[in-house]
């Protein structure tokens, strides 16, 4: 090797193992600017914009196509210390990185399979100016909220509030780290994802909000996924040490098999993982980690043990269901068809998005599509859909549309079409 090829060796490659202790922001870009600069074949790092003390909010990608979407491969997300208190997720994610990067160039079948069939986004801390205000006090810590003393899992655009007709912020009023999550879901389309949190032990699941309707279901905020979003709980909670248990922490209620409804643990407006769910199509738990906002130190090493198995777990559900792309009657790839499954009404129907492309996580069983697009008939397919994740990919099913005959073309507006623009707030919001 030569004296150079040394030296980019050894200044590219991370000097360590990634230690157990709490990072400073500034101390995990570094990180992430190694293990990038070192990897550059499976991964690449990116800001989706700044906190409102100017602070990036950086986001590691991983994958065999890292810098770009590659159709067929669903997009994956993780969010940690959106709560600027609870900071077990901080380092958990870090782990996380370290376990997959180590993983593939070891050709770990784990590390390899995950990494060839998803692209996998990770972004450590969505609220780096409240890390900074935090201290180590386990529940009572300052430093939840932002720079601007704002809760940002409340600032989100509500969808229930949208259905009561109240007012809500526009865009450019909301905080900035919204706005910057808010621009990110346009910018990729996700399909799963987790936001980790810290002061309980349970996954919880959409919706954390009501309108009063039908939705209200024993106490439950029930949502159309409702069946999917159970099942992703579960496969958090029993992967997990004893988040299952469902009694871990003190003055804690008991959450059976370790899982809750949003709304029926406590209900929120503005939260986001219903954003996510109803406005961006990506699937979200809330998933917190740890009864300690601000574990010691030296049970961090424990605590990655414990949840090490889940976080990849959770991962692989991104094949549930069904994926593919929708085209119409010149077999040309259409973005916004709607992809709909009989029974599931969403308020916002399930598109296909600029490469035509549609993801719907779903259980093993049989299911009726219904896809829709202006100028082309109505197209209904029944699917047997079987169980993907252990194969590293959902079942593919592409829909070929045909076109209406410009004689019969009726001009009256297609309801469905109808429908989702009632249901679809001001997408600047």
């Amino acid at each position: 090797m030569s004296s150079l090829l040394l030296f980019l060796f050894l200044f590219l490659t991370p000097s360590s193992t990634l230690e157990f202790r709490y990072h400073n922001n500034r101390e995990i870009q570094q990180y992430l600017v190694e293990i990038n600069a070192s990897n550059p074949d499976i991964s690449h790092l990116y800001s989706i914009g700044p906190s409102v003390r100017g602070q990036e909010l950086w986001v590691l990608a991983l994958g065999l196509s890292p810098h770009r979407h590659t159709v067929g491969i669903p997009e994956f997300k993780y969010v940690a210390n959106m709560h600027g208190n609870e900071v077990l997720g901080r380092v958990l994610l870090l782990q996380l990185i370290d376990d997959f990067v180590r993983g593939y160039r070891n050709k770990e079948d784990w590390s390899v399979k995950l990494l060839n069939s998803t692209r996998i986004h990770i972004l450590p801390t969505m609220n780096p100016d409240g890390f900074d205000e935090s201290d180590t006090n386990c529940l009572f810590s300052q430093g939840r909220a932002n720079y601007n003393g704002v809760d940002l899992n409340r600032n989100f655009p509500d969808a229930f509030a949208g259905l009561r007709k109240q007012p809500q912020l526009d865009e450019s009023r909301r905080e900035a780290e919204v706005r910057a999550v808010i621009g990110w879901l346009r910018m990729e389309s996700f399909v799963l994802s987790a936001n980790l949190h810290g002061g309980a032990l349970v996954a919880s699941y959409p919706y954390d909000n009501s309108n009063g309707g039908s939705e209200l279901v024993g106490g439950a905020s029930v949502c159309p996924d409702d069946d999917v979003f159970n099942h992703l709980a579960k496969v958090y909670s029993h992967n997990h040490a004893s988040m299952h248990r469902g009694d871990q922490c003190r003055d804690s209620r008991l959450f059976p098999e370790g899982v809750t409804n949003g709304y029926l643990w406590y209900s929120i407006s503005g939260g986001m993982q219903d954003y996510n769910y109803v406005w961006a199509q990506c699937l979200e738990l809330t998933l917190e980690v740890s009864c300690c906002k601000f574990p010691p130190q030296n049970q961090l090493p424990a605590l990655w043990t414990e949840n090490r198995k889940s976080l990849l777990a959770f991962i692989m559900q991104i094949h549930l269901g069904v994926k593919g792309r929708v085209f119409d009657g010149s077999g040309v790839p259409v973005q916004n068809a709607v992809v709909e499954v009989k029974g599931r009404s969403n308020m916002c129907p399930f598109r296909t998005d600029k490469h035509g492309e549609y993801y719907r996580l779903l259980l093993p069983g049989e299911y009726v599509f219904t896809v829709t697009h202006p100028g082309h008939k109505v197209l209904t397919e029944t699917l047997n859909v079987p169980h993907g994740p252990d194969q590293y990919s959902a079942m593919k099913h592409d829909f070929m549309l045909r076109r209406i005959p410009a004689t019969t073309v009726s001009p009256q507006a297609n309801p469905t079409e109808a429908n989702s623009t009632e249901a679809n707030p001001d997408p600047q919001l």
